[in-house]
Order: C-alpha cells, then sequence, then structure tokens
C-alpha cells in the first residue's frame, strides 16, 4: 500500500474544499504549537531579538480562578529570521486556531516578571521532541478547553481570632456609714421604744433578736462586738446604768417631774429578755420644758441603778418619748414589802413563753400605784441599758423606793433571775441631786 499521498490530485470539488479546509487548519494548528513552544521555552524581548524569544500566555486575570495547566512546549526556537512581524502572525494564528468563544491574552515584556507566594503549582507534562508532538498537544488542549473547567484551588480561610470577652469594669462595694445603714436606723427605732427592735408602732417593744444575753459569750461584755450598730455599747462615754454617788453629785433645787397619768390600757410581752408592757392610752411626763408620753415599762433584777453602792431587789424603766423622739426614762427602784397593785395585775397577764403576749382589760393600768410618794430623784444623761445602748437619753432616777412582795419579786425571778447589766463608767458626767 502507498503511504504517501499524491499532490495533487483529481478529486471531485467538494473533496477538494475540504482537504483545503483540512490543511488550512493543520496550518493553523502547527503555527500555534510553534508559538507556544516558543512562549514558554524561553523570554523574549526585543533587546535580544536575536535570541529565541518568549510570549508568555496568561488567561483573562479573574479573583474567583486560578491559572491553567501550561500547554507542552517545544525544546527549540525559531530562526530569528522568521519572526519579522511575529505579533500580528501571533493574533492571526490563535484568532483562527481556538474556538471564538476563548479570550487569550498575550503580554510580552523585556523584564523577568517578579515572583510572587503562589500555591507551588502542578508539575508540567514533558516537553515535546518534535513539531508534531507539540501540534497534537495544543490541538487536545484547546478541544479539552470546551469542555473542561480548570481547577480552582481555593484560598485557605483567614484565621478568624477569637473575640475577647471585654472585661467588667470593678464593682467597688460602696462605704455604708453606720449612722446611715439600716441596722443603725433599727437600733434608733429600738432606742425609741427604750428595749424595742425597729417596729412600726413604738410601743410594740421587745428586747431585739436574741443574740444577745446578758451571761456567757453574748454577754453584757460582748455586746459591742456582736454588731456593728452595738459598737456603742463598747465605745460609749455617756453609758447606763451607773452607780450614783451622792458625795459627786450636783445638790440643789430641782424642778419637779409632772407626772399626768391616766388609767390606760397594755399589753404584756414576754421578750426573751423581761417582762414588758406596751402603754395604750395619754399618759404623760412634763420635764424640761418637754413633754413626753409614756410608752411602755419593764423590770430589771437586780436593779441596774446602784445608789452609793446599794442595788435593790428589782427596777421598773418607764420609757418615755417626746414628739422629736427624744428619750426620758424614769427608774423606779422597788424593795420587798406589801404587795404592790400594778405589779400584781401585771404578773395576772403574765404571758407564759417567749414572744407571747397578753392583752389587758380596758383601763386597768394606773400608773401612779407604781410611783412613790416621794418623787424626788437624780437626773444625769445616759443611755438605754441594752443594746443597742444608744445614747442621749434623759434618765430620772427615784431617790425613794417602791415596795413589792417576795411572792411577786420570786415569781419574776423565776422567769429572769439576773437580767441586769452592770454598772458603767460615770466618765465625770453631771449627775443632779434633787433636794
Amino acid at each position: 500500500m502507498n503511504t504517501h499521498p499524491t499532490w495533487p490530485r483529481a478529486m471531485p470539488p467538494p473533496r477538494l474544499a475540504a482537504r483545503a479546509q483540512c490543511d488550512a487548519d493543520w496550518r493553523a494548528r502547527a503555527w500555534a504549537t510553534c508559538l507556544s513552544a516558543l512562549l514558554i521555552g524561553g523570554g523574549w524581548s526585543q533587546a535580544h531579538a536575536a535570541d529565541p524569544g518568549a510570549v508568555v500566555a496568561k488567561p483573562a486575570a479573574s479573583a474567583k480562578s486560578a491559572p491553567s495547566k501550561p500547554v507542552a512546549t517545544a525544546p527549540e526556537a525559531a530562526p530569528a529570521e522568521d519572526k519579522v512581524d511575529l505579533g500580528n502572525d501571533i493574533k492571526k494564528a490563535l484568532r483562527e486556531s481556538l474556538p471564538s468563544r476563548k479570550k487569550l491574552t498575550l503580554v510580552i515584556s523585556d523584564q523577568p516578571e517578579p515572583v510572587a507566594a503562589q500555591p507551588k503549582p502542578a508539575p508540567t507534562a514533558k516537553a515535546a521532541t518534535t513539531a508534531k508532538t507539540a501540534a497534537i498537544a495544543v490541538a487536545a488542549v484547546a478541544t479539552s478547553a470546551q469542555a473542561a473547567t480548570p481547577e480552582v484551588q481555593a484560598a485557605p480561610a483567614p484565621a478568624v481570632r477569637p473575640a475577647v470577652a471585654a472585661r467588667s469594669p470593678r464593682v467597688v462595694p460602696a462605704v455604708v456609714k453606720p449612722t446611715a445603714s439600716r441596722e443603725y436606723l433599727q437600733a434608733r427605732a429600738a432606742a425609741l421604744a427604750g428595749h424595742a427592735p425597729a417596729l412600726a408602732n413604738p410601743t410594740d417593744g421587745s428586747h431585739g433578736d436574741g443574740h444577745w444575753t446578758y451571761a456567757g459569750p453574748t454577754g453584757p461584755q460582748a455586746w459591742g462586738q456582736l454588731k456593728p450598730e452595738f459598737t456603742t455599747c463598747a465605745i460609749g462615754k455617756r453609758q447606763s446604768p451607773i452607780n450614783i454617788e451622792d458625795s459627786y453629785t450636783l445638790q440643789g433645787p430641782a424642778e419637779p417631774l409632772l407626772f399626768n397619768y391616766q388609767p390606760a390600757n397594755g399589753v404584756v410581752v414576754n421578750n426573751g429578755h423581761t417582762i414588758q408592757v406596751n402603754i395604750q392610752g395619754n399618759n404623760t411626763l412634763t420635764v424640761r420644758g418637754s413633754t413626753y408620753t409614756l410608752v411602755q415599762f419593764h423590770f430589771h433584777t437586780p436593779s441596774e441603778e446602784r445608789v452609793n453602792f446599794r442595788s435593790f431587789a428589782m427596777v421598773a424603766h418607764l420609757v418615755h418619748q417626746n414628739e422629736q423622739g427624744q428619750l426620758a426614762v424614769v427608774a423606779v427602784l422597788l424593795d420587798p414589802g406589801e404587795a404592790n397593785a400594778l405589779i400584781d395585775k401585771v404578773w395576772t397577764y403574765m404571758p407564759l413563753d417567749i414572744n407571747d403576749e397578753v392583752r389587758m382589760p380596758a383601763g386597768l393600768l394606773d400608773m401612779d400605784e407604781l410611783l412613790p410618794k416621794d418623787q424626788r430623784y437624780y437626773q444625769f444623761m445616759g443611755s438605754l441599758t441594752t443594746p443597742p445602748c444608744t445614747e442621749g437619753v434623759l434618765w430620772m432616777v427615784m431617790k425613794t423606793p417602791t415596795q413589792l412582795s417576795q411572792t411577786q419579786l420570786r415569781l419574776f425571778q423565776q422567769l429572769y433571775p439576773n437580767n441586769a447589766r452592770p454598772v458603767q463608767a460615770v466618765n465625770g458626767r453631771p449627775i443632779r441631786n434633787a433636794q
């Protein structure tokens, strides 16, 4: 079989046209292959026209695509004399050989392209050794470009720094002054009711919340350390009770105590520290130009006040309050003797349990039954004798004791055998001795 074609040969006109078209296509593809080999194989520039040139073919720049795989290169370059109009020939050949839908941009530079930090490209195919092999490679690339999409390398996502939590501002605890604290207000309310804690009704009294006692670790020596509002019990300079010595008193005339007591209602309360009677009625005391209303009275055994170092069996404290909230306490000393009518009424309605209370019949209380006939008194400024030991209290201690029976004394001592605070330092305060 003869493998060499005979040219020219008589053919029908259609076959001649097809053959001519095939030859034209082959020549265009051969041109494209040679030019690609020249572009890939070396760097062409006008300054080195005698040397083989290089034309770098780059696809259109795109933010979403990566460089396509390089085509096969030819090892040998075309002679310099064949490149008289190289630019136009390249454009024409590429227009005729590549599909019309593809766009190819050629960049020719006499400067070496700067090397950018890019992902490592895939290894190039082995260069063809003949022009025929290069033409086949270019044809294959042109054919596959229509069906295949170049592989795009996804750019690594930038590292996201973890959000730094905002530091919360430092909270500085507010400094609460004892005089403005709720505890102090409660203590002041307790002072208004004598031995009562903070209550809406100052006549409803008790000795507090039970954290303090008259003996042991929570006894009088520790009251000032139990709570901040009890500090005055330890550092106060005008505390009560005191020992009254006649030789140090201011002896002379004094105004009389104007008691205006009327039959009243009362509620007897066992508050855990004493027996206390809350008064309901208009019972007043006028002294030093001010009128005080009787709020409550309660008992201590033995007596908290001493006169010339002598103590008494019991003492009754009658707590009064004026419109300005100031306190005036009348201390009635009690010694064994005849039964006292008022104490008998109170003991009749004495509660049995702590925090228990019993209402007395209306109008049963007559406070004049407790007062002595001789109403001369000692007068000084002192404090409450129970926590919070509030100072600024006007004290009048009756000089003449009132009597109560041994039975009445014993009944109380069975509940509270010792509920008296020890005497406190006088600290040079003046004591009036009314003659």
